[in-house]
Parts: structure tokens; sequence; C-alpha cells
């Protein structure tokens, strides 16, 4: 366990796994709104074969609780630059959920030369023209209730066979003002456009996604240079739970960047 500070002072907690200063390329994970390193408690040994590195978002966990006044996609992005250079990493796999997703996109475009692949799950291009949830999820959303929102999250028969886990991984900012400060960064839309990432990227996406509905995961792959596509038939925003293929995918994607660089988009 370290932490890296942020250029505000803030104390960003993370965790490596493997030598991630040796040759293989290690990859980072980067979960989504009000979550900390947790929320990848169901898929982290799917990468057991490479480096890992799990974070804790600031307002998560053990990560400071503190914010400038105004907050966006960029900040957290800036957080995970301080991550890797506390890690003494140069480049590396980026995968990121949900919101985690968003954040993904500004590495992919800002931070390319540290970005050997990136791998955008669950979430939207982040501006007007992404598709809305539905009402239904919306509603799921806002009512913080587990057991609700597990039905998003995750397949009825995986439910039925992790009872505790399906709820026990749940947005769980520290503070109110952690939750509005997360909630603050997925409404500013602050770009980038997905025309802007110049890293490898594959878009993944579960079909059944009521979340992040798939279309979104289409409009991306579209409008980012030579994105990869896949979507996960029957699955739901945790598209990899009870879908081993999601991950072999990913791992499949990982091997073939391993050692390319950027493309230029000049």
């Amino acid at each position: 366990m370290a932490s890296a500070t942020a250029r505000d002072g803030a104390r960003v907690w993370f965790e490596t796994s493997g030598d991630v200063t040796g040759p293989g390329l290690p990859l980072v994970l980067v979960q989504g709104f009000a979550l900390d390193h947790h929320g990848w408690d169901s898929a982290i040994d799917d990468f057991s074969g490479r480096p890992v590195v799990v974070l804790d978002h600031r307002g998560t966990g053990d990560s400071d609780d503190r914010f400038a006044d105004e907050w966006s996609m960029r900040d957290f992005a800036g957080d995970i630059i301080s991550v890797l250079d506390e890690a003494g990493i140069d480049r590396a796999h980026i995968y990121g959920h949900s919101m985690g997703g968003r954040i993904a996109q500004w590495l992919g475009a800002r931070h390319a030369d540290r970005i050997a692949g990136l791998v955008i799950g669950a979430t939207t291009v982040g501006d007007d023209t992404g598709v809305p949830r539905s009402a239904r999820a919306s509603e799921a959303l806002e009512s913080g209730d587990p057991d609700r929102l597990a039905a998003f999250f995750y397949p009825d028969a995986w439910i039925a066979a992790h009872r505790e886990a399906a709820t026990s991984v749940m947005p769980a900012a520290a503070s109110p003002t952690a939750t509005r400060q997360h909630l603050a960064a997925i409404a500013n839309h602050d770009g980038p456009t997905p025309a802007q990432i110049a890293a490898p990227a594959l878009v993944i996406h579960g079909a059944d996604d009521e979340l992040c509905p798939m279309d979104n995961a289409r409009l991306l792959a579209m409008r980012i240079p030579r994105a990869e596509l896949r979507l996960i038939d029957g699955a739901r925003h945790v598209y990899w739970a009870g879908m081993p293929e999601a991950h072999r995918d990913v791992n499949d994607f990982l091997r073939r960047h391993d050692r390319v660089r950027p493309m230029s988009l000049a």
C-alpha cells in the first residue's frame, strides 16, 4: 500500500501487485462514481498475469476527502497521473469502468504517451449527445437501495449465486461533500472529444445495461479513432459478472497493445 500526492497536496491511496517497474506493462484499474478499489473485487483475479494497480478516488476509501471548489473528470485524471508518477510507472494500460471510463478518456487524450492501451467500459461520451439512462434506472440510482441497484449491476443468475457480493460493493463516498463533488464531475461535460483520444482503445459494454445504455458504446467506438467495440450479450452494468468472455477479450486487447505506441492525431 502507498499513496501519491496530487498537485493540490491531496493524498491518493493506491496499491500495486506484481513488479510494476518490470518488463510487463502494468494495468491501472479505475472505478466509477463514489467507489473505492473494492469495486474491482469481483474482477481482480482476471488480471493475475500482469502487474496491477488499484486506487481509491479521493473522497473514497483511504484517500483524502479533499477537493477544489470545482471538480471535473480532468481533475480525477490528474490524480491517476500522480499515482503513475509515485509508482515509477512510465507507461501503463488504463481500464476505466463507468465514471472511470470518462476519466480514462481524458488519459487517452491528454496523456497518450503514458498509455499503452485504453479500456473504456460501461460509460458514455460525457456530453449532450450521450444516450440517457432509463427512468427506472435513474430512480434506483437515486434511491441508494443496494437491492434495487444490484438488479441493474448484475444478471439475475449471478445475484442468486453471489447474494452478499451483489450488494456489498455499492457507491459509498466518504462524505456528502465527496458525493456532491463526484456528481459535479459527472455533470460537468468538460470533454475531451473522442476524436482527441490517441491511445489504442477498446470500448466494452453490457448489451442489457440500463444504467448506461449500450448505444453509448456504439457512439464512442464510432468517434474514437480506430477503436474496437465489444458488446457482451446478456450483461448489465458490471458486464464481467458471470461473463468470463468479457475479460478474456480485455486481456487479449492488452496483450496486443503491450508494445504499441500512441498514434499521432496531428
